[in-house]
């Protein structure tokens, strides 16, 4: 501030502070809203993915047998419910059963390996460190059947949510493809479909990789397994399959407890189990991932590690399961929008402007 600044010049001096207090003040309330309302949003994304899924199939079918894509999308939604009725059906009597043997002799192993942890010093220190058992009172049984119940009730409605987004989208996506057209300025709305069929495209091979392989890592699952006499191979190769979704942490989520099984049986089985599991992983990481990477963006392993754990961190399980889809969509978008529209975009030609010295140049020969 000098003694020369005039009234108007306070008056815009006053007005650009509260600009950037304004603007600051808008970037802290979304950032707010984003942690705050992030375990809806990645809900809603797992929608997309749903509807992306659901789009994909009903297009196809559009394409093979000529048919109207309502009546292509309900034959889908009908095919996959029946599909998985099926399955169900046909897999609930063995799954139950190996469930409820699970759930008998999963506590066996674990007394078994802390017995074997008992008998080394080592172990003993170990076991040392870890809190003792709280025995169980009246309070803290009803405290674990809300939790439980809480716990179903979010589930469940986490699912619904998961259910109808991707029903209403895949049932009419042009619908809000246009209501997002028209949020992008004019001159923009071009790329914005290029930009959103390209996540589109990404999100679509994404899921086409990760179904083959869960369905390569159940199978090679279960036959190892069965192959290994060991007990419950069709669960573990279920459970297997499920968490194959999960990148890096599902795999080793997946090993834990054929390899306690294993273990309470035969230590040298437990080494057999981890050695089926690493091959298979090392299947699914070097054949199916490479061939789908090839249409899809190809994820630095640290990148998926990091987004798993800040997703993880700030919203829970579902943080860590969309993290990977999440990402590649949003690496496609900097890719399009920043790298190539900003950062390689070639300079616009310099035009003089009138009466500004020009190079010299030699007159054209007569």
């Amino acid at each position: 501030m000098t003694g020369r600044d005039t009234p108007g010049d306070l008056r815009l001096l006053g007005r650009r502070t509260a600009a950037v207090v304004a603007t600051a003040l808008a970037i802290v309330a979304v950032f707010a809203v984003l942690v705050l309302a992030a375990e809806v949003l990645l809900l809603v994304f797992a929608g997309l993915l749903f509807a992306v899924l659901l789009s994909s199939l009903a297009d196809a079918l559009v394409r093979m047998a000529g048919i109207g894509r309502g009546m292509a999308l309900g034959l889908t939604v009908l095919v996959l419910l029946a599909g998985t009725v099926g399955t169900a059906w046909a897999l609930w009597p063995s799954v139950s059963e190996q469930a409820d043997q699970l759930a008998t002799e999963l506590p066996a192993a674990l007394r078994e390996l802390r017995g074997w942890f008992e008998q080394r010093e080592w172990g003993r220190w170990l076991l040392g460190r870890a809190e003792p058992e709280q025995m169980a009172d009246g309070g803290t049984l009803v405290n674990q059947a809300t939790g439980v119940l809480l716990t179903t009730i979010s589930a469940l409605a986490a699912f619904l949510i998961i259910l109808f987004v991707g029903l209403y989208v895949s049932a009419q996506p042009s619908l809000y493809q246009r209501g997002l057209r028209r949020l992008v300025p004019v001159a923009g709305r071009r790329r914005a479909d290029e930009v959103l069929f390209e996540v589109t495209s990404v999100l679509r091979w994404w899921l086409i990789g990760k179904l083959l392989s869960m369905a390569l890592v159940g199978v090679l699952t279960t036959v190892g397994l069965w192959w290994l006499d060991v007990p419950l191979a069709l669960t573990f190769g279920l459970l297997a399959a499920a968490l194959t979704f999960i990148p890096n942490v599902g795999p080793v989520l997946s090993v834990v407890p054929p390899a306690l099984l294993a273990l309470a049986d035969d230590p040298t089985r437990a080494v057999y189990v981890a050695a089926l599991y690493l091959a298979i992983q090392t299947v699914e990481s070097y054949a199916v991932t490479p061939l789908i990477q090839r249409r899809t963006v190809s994820m630095p392993p640290a990148l998926t590690i990091m987004s798993q754990i800040v997703l993880g961190v700030l919203v829970g399980g579902i943080g860590v399961a969309v993290a990977t889809p999440l990402t590649a969509a949003a690496l496609t978008v900097i890719r399009m929008l920043y790298v190539e529209d900003l950062l390689e975009r070639e300079a616009p030609a310099q035009i003089p402007a009138a009466g500004a010295s020009r190079p010299h140049t030699r007159p054209p020969q007569e």
